[in-house]
């Protein structure tokens, strides 16, 4: 998915199930991580009210 830069939680964790993510674990702090169901990948995502910032 690359760097992403104005998207709220809610819309990158909407993505990430349409493209077969699943909630794997709570990362450090305020993060989780996410988990390809067919690749294993895994993708760690800040939980934050506000915007993410660009190169989160």
């Amino acid at each position: 998915m690359g760097r992403l830069s104005g998207f709220k939680y809610r819309d990158v964790v909407k993505r990430l199930r349409y493209f077969g993510f699943v909630f794997d674990r709570p990362g450090p702090g305020s993060h989780e991580v996410w988990r390809h169901t067919r690749t294993g990948r895994k993708v760690t995502v800040p939980r934050h009210v506000k915007d993410m910032a660009e190169g989160t």
